[in-house]
């Protein structure tokens, strides 16, 4: 009779906690009490369970107090209940004070714990596991494999495979996912890829990791191969493994072919509505983040327009779309809607506005939204710093730094590299050794991204010896060390000593970039070394950079500054595509060398091309017009400027001057001079007092020299020009004027010097004051 009565209340128990009727649970409890039956354990460890899965844990931990007789399935309910709410600490007490445990007790306990983040503890736990003699089971080993994986605790996780292996779970659906993902988590794909393919049955979960952990790896062709593998295998679908796809979509159209990942994305959307999952918000989001971060707002639009109710995560993406895009307007326009549909912009909302501003160019709205910020992440400090690095308002952004060390917000490595850069950019070498000092405290000294911001910051500021210093203490360098301290070297004119890096950087085994290429290339034209510059060559079509634009013109540059222009032009014509840039230079090279005639050839060949000419490309061609006396050739490019929507500027009326005063044309010269804007510039007159000696054109070089008396005083330049012209023309009484009025404003004439090489040193000798009166420096 009693145990019919224990089974019937039993049975209405677990009515009640199967349907969580906590009331009525309530009122069995009292009848137990009431009849005596709380003895009874069965039904004691029942309403320990009811109250937990009612959320009333501290009712639970009052039966289990009360309990007269406990037993391990009493102390395993406790456990669950305080592993269910989340209370770790309360779960570890109780499970240390238990008599006794079984395996239950254990995955209880260690599953919680990875659950809630605490892998360290979970790896300890099932260590003492092992070592009291409990076999793992199935929970036990996707528990530990999961917390492997985000401990990135490859050993451990080898060593659990083992066991997997030993006790014949490694063939386990859950195991094995739990392996395959743990070795993809870690990196180790090629393991991953054995743990797939020795499940028997793999499933949408295997599938899903294993798209993932191709994706991390940057596998992106394969990660897409898998999902079209998982439909092959018939493997049914759901809204996490769309998701995971939409992510290799995502990524793709990111790193190659854009429109080609889009257009995959559209296949995926069109089979996530084929498969009612349109409603499903994650999904959804998936759907914005492809469509924003590949630029189709419109596609985006149309999916949150349909949203039934967007969660945070939602505005974000458009947000951060439309700042990838530089629209901060529309940007902000998104984050004043979901203000008002009364979500709160949480710290992803901000950097994703901070970066709109950033990318945009408006740093002062950036620095309105990053001062409404209750307390900015180090990600949001970042972001600013950047932005003010990015648009060179350099002060801003070590005032910015100092205030984060006031508000005791600790750098990181990408702080430092942003800081050190605008030290360097502005010379500031005690604000850089301040950083430096910075760096040092927090250890992040060794750290290759700042090293490499430091060697930048000292060799900037003249301190090439300390550049090397930091170079040499490191035990470990990566190609952007070799690049700054390269790059340094060439900065500070140490040319030899850059080409000496360059080579020990391939001894070392470190493949040069695209910028160590250019870098090395400059320093070879400095030294007007075509030898080594062929050398640098031959290396980059030995490692597959010879296609590159920014390479191929850095390699154009080279050989037309060492005066071997039909090897500039060989590489320019075999070069698959051009930028402006290297139209400029081959223009540019044509222009050093003398060949005027070329260098108007290229461009007009450039405009046939269809590549739009720059201001710059104006200066190289009208330089090499004045220089090759092609006077009508450079006027009509130069009046054809605006045509291509180049207003001229200071150098481009400085070289059709200098062109029409070589020329003699004075009257074209005088027109000119009557219309353009910078007059008030003493470069141009400098140019015309030239032209004017050598045509001897007394009226317009005293109205030249005039100017430049009243725009630069000191400068002694026109006042000799002035007197060497009256000399030579015999107007002795006017050169003699011209020297009183030196004398009488205390103007200088510089010594001049002749340079002469002796046993490999530069020699300087005055020259007698003759030679001096009419030459300068030589």
């Amino acid at each position: 009779m009693e145990s019919k009565t224990t089974a019937f209340l039993a049975n209405l128990l677990q009515s009640c906690i199967d349907n969580k009727a906590y009331v009525s649970g309530k009122t069995l409890h009292a009848h137990i009490l009431r009849i005596g039956r709380f003895v009874d354990t069965f039904l004691s460890n029942r309403l320990i369970e009811l109250y937990y899965k009612c959320g009333h844990i501290n009712t639970a931990r009052h039966v289990f107090d009360k309990m007269p007789q406990k037993n391990i399935y009493s102390c395993n309910a406790m456990l669950a209940a305080y592993c269910k709410e989340r209370k770790t600490e309360d779960a570890y007490q109780m499970f240390v004070e238990m008599p006794e445990r079984n395996e239950v007790s254990w995955n209880t306990l260690i599953s919680a714990l990875v659950r809630n983040g605490c892998e360290h503890r979970a790896l300890d736990v099932y260590y003492r596991m092992n070592r009291e003699g409990f076999v793992p089971t199935r929970f036990t080993l996707t528990s530990v494999l999961s917390a492997c994986g985000a401990l990135v605790d490859v050993e451990c996780g080898k060593g659990c495979h083992g066991v997997a292996t030993k006790f014949g779970l490694d063939k386990n659906m859950y195991v094995g996912n739990a392996l395959l993902s743990m070795y993809a988590k870690c990196g180790r794909i090629e393991d991953a890829i054995q743990a797939f393919g020795d499940l028997p049955e793999p499933n949408e979960v295997a599938f899903t990791a294993m798209i993932g952990g191709l994706l991390e790896t940057d596998r992106v062709e394969e990660a897409y191969n898998m999902f079209r593998l998982m439909q092959r295998f018939g493997i049914q679908l759901d809204p996490v493994s769309l998701s995971s796809v939409l992510g290799v979509c995502t990524r793709g159209g990111a790193q190659s072919d854009g429109f080609a990942c889009n257009m995959n994305g559209q296949q995926i959307h069109g089979l996530s509505i084929k498969l009612g999952f349109a409603s499903d918000l994650h999904l959804s989001n998936s759907l914005l983040d492809l469509y924003a971060k590949n630029g189709d707002m419109d596609s985006a639009e149309a999916i949150f327009s349909k949203l039934p109710e967007p969660s945070v995560v939602s505005w974000n993406v458009m947000i951060g779309g439309y700042g990838q895009k530089y629209q901060t307007y529309k940007a902000m326009e998104y984050m004043n809607r979901m203000q008002n549909h009364g979500f709160k912009p949480d710290e992803v909302t901000y950097i994703n506005m901070l970066a709109a501003c950033v990318k945009s160019g408006d740093i002062e709205t950036g620095r309105q939204l990053f001062d409404r910020m209750a307390s900015p992440s180090l990600s949001s400090w970042n972001t600013i710093l950047s932005g003010y690095s990015q648009n060179e308002n350099h002060l801003e952004a070590l005032r910015t730094f100092r205030e984060m060390q006031f508000r005791n917000v600790h750098a990181d490595r990408t702080t430092l590299a942003i800081v050190l850069s605008s030290c360097a950019a502005m010379g500031l070498l005690e604000d850089g050794k301040q950083v430096h000092a910075v760096s040092l405290k927090a250890l992040f000294h060794t750290d290759v991204y700042v090293a490499s911001g430091l060697i930048g910051m000292y060799s900037k500021c003249n301190k090439t010896e300390m550049a090397k210093c930091i170079f040499g203490s490191m035990s470990e360098l990566d190609v952007v060390c070799w690049n700054s301290m390269i790059a340094g070297l060439a900065l500070d004119s140490f040319d030899e000593e850059a080409f000496t890096f360059y080579k020990k950087m391939l001894g070392d085994g470190t493949y040069p970039t695209e910028f160590s290429y250019a870098t090395i290339l400059r320093s070879c034209s400095k030294l007007s070394s075509l030898p080594r510059g062929r050398q640098v060559h031959a290396q980059i079509i030995k490692d597959g950079y010879v296609d590159d634009i920014f390479v191929g013109t850095a390699v154009i540059d080279m050989y037309s500054r060492c005066g071997n222009v039909d090897g500039a032009r060989q590489v320019f014509d075999i070069m698959p595509s051009k930028s402006t840039v290297t139209w400029n230079e081959m223009i540019h090279g044509y222009a050093q060398n003398g060949c005027g005639y070329e260098s108007v050839c290229l461009y007009e060949d450039m405009i046939q091309s269809g590549e739009k000419p720059d201001d710059i490309t104006f200066v190289a061609v009208l330089t090499s017009c004045s220089h090759s006396g092609l006077v009508d050739h450079g006027l009509r490019i130069f009046n054809s400027m605006q045509k291509y929507g180049s207003e001229p500027l200071l150098e481009h009326y400085t070289c059709i001057i200098d062109s029409l005063g070589r020329a003699g044309r004075f009257q074209e010269v005088e027109a000119v001079l009557d219309k353009m804007p910078y007059n008030d510039d003493p470069v141009v007159w400098e140019v015309l007092l030239s032209s004017c000696r050598v045509h001897a054109n007394v009226s317009l070089a005293k109205r030249a020299a005039e100017e430049l008396f009243l725009l630069d005083p000191q400068n002694s330049a026109p006042y000799v020009l002035l007197a060497n012209m009256y000399s030579s023309l015999g107007r002795w009484d006017d050169a003699k004027e011209v020297r009183k009025m030196m004398v009488a404003k205390q103007i200088i004439k510089d010594p001049g010097y002749s340079w002469v090489e002796h046993k490999n040193e530069l020699q300087a000798s005055a020259l007698d004051d003759n030679i001096k009166a009419v030459g300068g420096k030589s």
